[in-house]
């Protein structure tokens, strides 16, 4: 007893000894790295890396930017079961411990005493929050000792609900997650609270090695170790026996998600991008700012289908350039092919004994543009083809969905049109087939570009924009990059300025040939009407709505060219950048379709200038508003009672210093707005009398002019002006009503001309067509009333005079009181402003 008594003493003084050795170890090492230690204090004001968002004003998401893929979460909006099935994989006394598991220590010593490696490293998650801020990961002593000391220092800092909140939010999940809510969004698409408690589960057993339990990359060892997580779960009580059995019999569900991406808009999200850059540098990118753009999601998504519907149409009538490549297919191939679909004829099977991956890597190789798909031609006849798509689907094109495709020839020319499938297809051909009208149908890649922009009239704010057929294979943006000369559809600035100088709707101007003699045109110049004729003297009105060339040309050569550049300003051009001749009746400047809709605005709006602009409101990731737009605004006379649609900025009552708007407007076109923004009003730029006549007189153009196509929208409230240049290099169309302003162009990058016919009216207007059809369906019809000083009266159609009474082919046209033309007998006047009889009116009759 005596000797077990001296072992049981040497026992207790040798730990003793131990302890009091390895509190001095402690203390020493404490004195040694606390100093250097980082202050905790900082993770009570942690920043994380938030991706730049961008938003339309009806608050879908249009793009996001950053390296890390990042959705911040408080506490009480994860879910706790997503917390309890973290806490079972990585740390199920959490809520016990210091901050430090002597107990997870100790397994870790032991296994490193066992195998000479450190396979566990006894961290809770307290030590890995200290990790993932403060450290790097590289495996060392050193930094275990400093990871120790700062776990007890956060512990002393924070709640424990505060550390799991940092380390939910911060901890790396793969495939650039970090956090929880990134995490639900890249693997399955979903916020947190919808998550299955499988996929809390798959999740919540990414820490230990993102890379290795990928349920992407690595289904099978994700399964195991989502087991692990789930049977922990178990027995620890955070999950029932039932939850249990249903989560683990559940199957690998998880897929690589991008953004949420729910507006087609990367023109618009480029923009953006670099406006954010320009402002804050790298830390766009990280700092969580939130960018709310004019931009109207339902406007955006009609956009880009008016655009690629509009472009895939001129492709289909210049006939078909062939396949984008061609594979030869081996003969056993082809047979085993035709075997299989012989006996499972639907879509979604290859057919037994064909080895499918050659295909999908020819198909990856020509990917989606513009939603035009790439497919493999792997059997034909005269009736059908079977065309292969990625993934194992087939699809099966008839004559009806080839038959557009004769060959092309030149711009001007196609060959036959074919009368078999066989002859446009061949097995192995790669082509292209999309979705028209709910049934596949051949198509290829268009090679002429286009470009569409809609703008708010009353603000300037942009509703829509395209900037090319596809952003990801030219990101080139048509609509603010583009310099194209507008033709005719630049004609009503000069009429406008017409106007302005006192000539009227019924001034009669000679539509007869025109020699100009100027050197800056190199000798001399014999411009022509489109179709070649001449109509002699002929109402203002009708030059404008015919497009008449010569009438153009003589009315610049009345104003003088010097005067019109000066009033183009007006409509927001540069005159430096406008030609300094008689061209410019004709459009032969170099503009962009947002200068154009911008200069249509002022015409829309009632004769105000307005800006156009893209980024509504900036955020920071605490929520407060940055940057808060506040454009030059139309609001006459009070916007909380007129029926124009509102947009992001738009305030009421003219002349306030700041206001509040309700959070969306009652019209057929109502979308969200900002509230309490100062308003600052619009610069008038010409006459509410100039831009109703000019409206007016665009009206005219589609009533019974160039652009009477647009017709069948069935609305009376539309005006606008088509435009072509010289061997139709440009189409043009710019319209609108009083509540939206759209222009559409189309050309070849290069400037090759688009052939023959392809006018403003054919190329370009069915596109302005497709989206205002779409954006205005549903709404009320919206036009300038007539304003005060503009009044009606009838005229002789041919000689612009007032008509006289009872005159059978009378019409009406509108005037500026006082500017009334001359007549030997009395009119009839419609209008409370008339010039009385016998005073001064203009008659100008230019030959």
């Amino acid at each position: 007893m005596r000797y077990i008594g001296k072992i049981m003493r040497g026992l207790l003084i040798l730990i003793a000894g131990g302890a009091t050795v390895g509190a001095l170890l402690a203390a020493f090492a404490y004195l040694y790295f606390a100093p250097n230690l980082p202050d905790v204090a900082t993770l009570r004001d942690v920043q994380y890396q938030v991706p730049l968002k961008i938003y339309s004003a009806d608050d879908k998401l249009i793009a996001e930017y950053g390296e890390k893929r990042r959705d911040p979460l408080r506490f009480d909006q994860i879910p706790p079961t997503l917390v309890h099935a973290f806490l079972a994989a990585e740390d199920a006394n959490f809520y016990e411990h210091p901050g430090v598991s002597i107990r997870g220590l100790a397994r870790a010593a032991l296994e490193l005493i066992k195998t000479g490696q450190k396979r566990q490293g006894g961290s809770t998650i307290t030590m890995q929050l200290a990790r993932n801020f403060f450290l790097s990961d590289k495996k060392t002593y050193t930094r275990k000792i400093r990871e120790l000391f700062l776990a007890l220092k956060i512990e002393k800092a924070l709640t424990k609900d505060q550390i799991l909140e940092l380390y939910l939010n911060k901890i790396y999940l793969g495939n650039r997650a970090y956090g929880v809510g990134a995490a639900a969004h890249v693997y399955y698409g979903k916020n947190v609270h919808d998550l299955t408690v499988a996929q809390m589960a798959m999740i919540a057993g990414l820490p230990k090695a993102p890379s290795a339990y990928n349920p992407i990359a690595n289904p099978q060892r994700a399964l195991e170790r989502r087991a692990y997580v789930l049977t922990r779960m178990r027995d620890l009580g955070f999950i029932d026996a039932t939850q249990f059995a249903q989560a683990m019999q559940a199957p690998v569900t998880a897929s690589l998600h991008g953004a949420n991406v729910e507006v087609p808009a990367p023109y618009v999200a480029e923009m953006v991008r670099q406006d954010m850059y320009q402002r804050y540098g790298d830390r766009a990118y990280t700092d969580g700012f939130k960018v709310y753009t004019t931009i109207n999601a339902g406007d955006q998504i009609d956009a880009v289908a008016a655009l690629r519907g509009d472009l895939m149409a001129y492709t289909e009538r210049h006939g078909y350039r062939g396949p984008e490549a061609k594979v030869k297919l081996a003969a056993a191939e082809l047979d085993q092919w035709r075997a299989g679909v012989a006996k499972s004829p639907t879509a979604g099977g290859s057919g037994p004994g064909v080895d499918i991956t050659a295909w999908d890597q020819v198909l990856d190789s020509h990917p989606p543009v513009g939603g035009l798909q790439s497919g493999l031609v792997a059997s034909v006849d005269a009736k059908t083809a079977r065309i292969y798509l990625s993934g194992g689907t087939v699809v099966t094109l008839g004559l009806s969905e080839v038959a557009w495709a004769a060959p092309y020839i030149n711009v001007n020319r196609t060959g036959q049109d074919p009368q078999k499938v066989s002859d446009v297809l061949k097995p192995g051909d790669v082509v292209r087939v999309w979705q028209k009208h709910g049934r596949w149908s051949l198509a290829q890649v268009p090679k002429v570009s286009g470009a569409l922009v809609a703008l708010d009239p009353h603000n300037g704010g942009i509703l829509a924009l395209v900037g090319g057929f596809d952003y990801y294979a030219s990101k080139f943006n048509r609509v603010t990059q583009a310099l194209r000369q507008p033709g005719s559809s630049f004609k009503p600035f000069v009429y406008s300025a017409a106007l302005h100088e006192g000539y009227t709707p019924a001034t009669l101007v000679n539509d007869a040939p025109v020699v100009v003699k100027d050197s800056a045109l190199e000798g001399v110049w014999r411009p022509e009407n489109y179709e070649r004729n001449f109509n002699g003297p002929t109402r203002l009105r009708l030059g404008l709505v015919h497009s008449l060339n010569l009438v153009s040309i003589r009315v610049l050569q009345s104003i003088g060219i010097d005067y019109a550049l000066k009033y183009a300003s007006r409509f927001g051009f540069d005159p430096a950048r406008l030609p300094h001749n008689l061209t410019l009746a004709l459009g032969s400047a170099s503009v962009s379709p947002l200068e154009m809709a911008t200069g249509y605005a002022v015409f829309a709006n009632g004769g105000y200038r307005v800006k156009p602009y893209y980024i509504s409101r900036i955020v920071g990731e605490d929520g407060s508003t940055l940057f808060q737009a506040q454009p030059a605004t139309v609001c006459e006379p009070d916007c909380q009672t007129s029926t124009d649609r509102a947009t992001p900025g738009m305030q009421p009552k003219s002349g306030a210093t700041s206001t509040t708007l309700p959070a969306t407007t009652t019209t057929g076109r109502a979308i969200k707005v900002v509230s309490s923004v100062p308003y600052v009003p619009a610069v008038r730029a010409i006459s509410a009398g100039n831009a109703y006549q000019m409206t007016s007189m665009m009206k005219d153009v589609i009533r019974m002019g160039t652009g009477r196509a647009a017709l069948r929208l069935h609305r009376t409230d539309l005006a606008g002006k088509t435009g072509t240049t010289n061997e139709q290099v440009d189409a043009w169309f710019s319209g609108f009503n009083s509540d939206i302003v759209t222009t559409a162009w189309v050309g070849f990058d290069d400037n090759q001309p688009l052939g023959h016919a392809e006018t403003g009216a054919r190329a370009a207007l069915p596109m302005w067509m497709a989206f205002m059809g779409t954006a205005l369906k549903g709404a009320p019809e919206a036009s300038m009333p007539q304003p005060p000083g503009i009044v009606t009266v009838k005229i002789d159609p041919k000689t612009g005079l007032l008509a006289a009474p009872g005159e059978a082919d009378a019409i009406f046209e509108t005037f500026r009181a006082g500017h009334l033309p001359k007549a030997d007998t009395p009119a009839a006047v419609s209008g409370t402003e008339a010039t009385p009889q016998g005073s001064r009116g203009l008659t100008q009759q230019l030959y």
